[in-house]
């Protein structure tokens, strides 16, 4: 089975702009993200609508395509890049992972557990989860929550805590049952992640502004792996001080 890493990177983001090209320890976070996933996967491929982030990459030895301005989600930017590997090579590799950009501490355990889920060949999509242990986590926002099967195929993810408790007060949640929060890295069958890049958007997506959402909403399974490894975003300048701290 053949899986490609694509690592979507858009330039133009509103709070830190050119962020695939910010240093961290002297190297553009891009190239953090692309060296980390090479420990695992043997096709890595950075997917951009920006030639400097093009011209970063191969000025370190990694592979990009160029991608439209004009996608929503790394989802709709990894589907154009693979189409982009059909035509370089004949054919699809048989699974896609996606890799955020912004995560420049990303595990290789994560990419492999992902990976290793695709040994079913009932699943089509996969992504990973964590264990909520601290309040602070279930109530923000910024973090996505997701419930599951016995099947572990999510049910559905919220911005939300979700189960709600309602016996119990609120700040004894995460000792009473659990929660999980969504880890924002994806696997996919690349036939399938080429079906998702046609689906419209949908209610539940549009309430929630996730993505996923649109996928459960038409029928889709969506296999949770769960991880014990957490991810550092970098999405402001003060992310980007602070992770050059650690």
């Amino acid at each position: 089975m053949q899986i490609a890493g694509i690592i979507p990177a858009r330039y133009a983001s509103t709070r830190l702009p050119g962020k695939p090209l910010a240093l961290i320890k002297g190297k553009p976070m891009i190239r953090h993200v692309y060296e980390r996933s090479c420990e695992v996967l043997d096709c890595v491929i950075v997917a951009t609508d920006d030639k400097r982030v093009a011209g970063a990459v191969e000025k370190f030895g990694g592979r990009a395509v160029m991608t439209s301005a004009a996608h929503r989600s790394g989802t709709d930017r990894c589907a154009e890049a693979a189409e982009k590997l059909r035509n370089c090579s004949g054919k699809f590799p048989d699974v896609i992972i996606n890799i955020q950009g912004d995560e420049p501490f990303v595990s290789p355990d994560q990419i492999r557990q992902l990976s290793a889920a695709f040994s079913d060949n009932k699943t089509n999509i996969a992504t990973l989860i964590k264990q909520i242990k601290v309040s602070d986590e279930l109530f923000n926002p910024d973090l996505p929550k997701v419930v599951f099967s016995l099947k572990k195929e999510a049910l559905y993810f919220s911005r939300s805590p979700i189960p709600y408790l309602r016996d119990a007060e609120k700040n004894s949640w995460t000792e009473k049952s659990f929660f999980y929060r969504h880890i924002g890295m994806y696997g996919y069958r690349t036939n399938t992640l080429l079906e998702l890049a046609q689906l419209t958007p949908s209610p539940l997506e549009s309430a929630e502004s996730l993505e996923q959402n649109r996928w459960l909403e038409n029928g889709y399974n969506i296999k949770v792996i769960v991880t014990r490894h957490d991810t550092v975003s970098v999405d402001t300048p003060e992310d980007l001080e602070r992770v050059n701290k650690m």
